[in-house]
């Protein structure tokens, strides 16, 4: 079986393949599904973590809740948009370990975004999938 989505790295882009994520990522014809952005929110109404890392874990949990429900993995991400509020390289680099294990070698595209709020003071992270849907 081919997959459904090609990591592209041309040599004119930085070449992001180590790093965990891919500069392109060509989807075949297919259904796609678009997943909300996913945060710390807990269903059982658990209070919100302050450590970002924790929140990335949580916030990663939902989404492979959300792929699990689609019935697609980590190698389904067309494109992961990472929402971090105050967005510095040393907040990055506590949150991207905890995606790079979520992703699970996938390397779709990726963009962070630093913002200056989201939906709740406390929260810190919040992760948006574009999802190509398996056949």
């Amino acid at each position: 079986m081919t997959s459904s989505i090609t990591r592209v790295n041309p040599p004119s882009l930085p070449n992001e393949e180590g790093m965990g994520y891919s500069q392109i990522s060509v989807v075949e014809a297919g259904r796609m599904a678009y997943v909300s952005g996913q945060c710390a929110w807990r269903t059982d109404g658990t209070p919100i973590p302050k450590d970002l890392a924790e929140q990335t874990r949580l916030a990663a949990q939902s989404a492979k809740a959300a792929l699990d429900a689609l019935a697609a993995g980590p190698e389904d991400i067309a494109i992961l948009r990472c929402y971090i509020k105050d967005l510095t390289p040393d907040r990055l680099n506590q949150a991207f370990p905890v995606l790079l294990e979520m992703l699970d070698g996938a390397e779709p595209s990726l963009t962070g975004i630093g913002v200056a709020a989201l939906a709740l003071p406390d929260l810190q992270i919040e992760l948006e999938l574009t999802v190509r849907l398996p056949a």
